[in-house]
């Protein structure tokens, strides 16, 4: 695979970096999420394209999400009170402030004891159950790095509570339809690790 192999076909995740595209959408500062700026993570890149390259990536980037793991107990246990380790103290009520959070009223946007004194608030309360959430009018596109790569999903709202159209784009389908690019003058028996390293998930093909 070339980097213009990439961009022919729309590759993504470890298929693009293998080829030496740096596109890793946690790197991206315009569409950031899950905190990853806070972290201390590193990507790989490839020269050849070839699977041995796209098996390198793999194998770095499966030690890389340990060390993303091991970042994120840290950060927890350095929010508890004590300063405890987690590892040490894996009962301590403090470490589980962020789930009694969610589980509060504050985040909450209707606070119960106004919903069952107030009937306004109980009327928006079963509306807002029962219709669901009216999403702006519009077109919007978000996407995650998977490991397999991309995954974004695309929707198009009539201002309603149901979309007009929704499409989700998974990145085996596209890593699917460079397989006869990949396999030109090599052996039938190559496509074992061609279609390995691509990590194709065949129900997503048929979806």
């Amino acid at each position: 695979m070339s980097p213009r192999d990439v961009t022919s076909t729309g590759a993504t995740g470890p298929i693009a970096r293998s080829a030496g595209v740096k596109k890793d959408i946690r790197f991206l500062r315009s569409e950031t999420y899950a905190h990853y700026w806070f972290l201390s993570i590193q990507g790989y890149l490839g020269k050849r394209g070839d699977s041995y390259d796209r098996f390198l990536i793999r194998i770095r980037e499966m030690y890389e999400s340990l060390s993303i793991v091991f970042q994120v107990l840290t950060n927890l246990s350095a929010l508890s009170s004590e300063g405890s380790d987690i590892s040490t103290h894996p009962a301590t009520p403090s470490m589980f402030s962020f789930f009694n959070f969610l589980n509060s009223d504050t985040f909450s946007k209707l606070n119960r004891s106004t919903k069952y004194n107030s009937m306004e608030s109980l009327i928006n309360h079963f509306k807002h159950y029962s219709e669901g959430i009216r999403v702006p009018r519009g077109f919007v596109y978000k996407a995650v790095e998977a490991p397999k790569g991309e995954f974004g999903v695309s929707l198009i709202s009539d201002g309603t509570s149901k979309p007009y159209r929704c499409k989700i784009r998974t990145p085996s389908y596209h890593h699917m339809a460079i397989m006869s690019r990949m396999a030109q003058g090599h052996y039938f028996a190559d496509l074992v690790t061609i279609l390995g390293t691509l990590d194709i998930v065949f129900g997503d093909v048929d979806r």
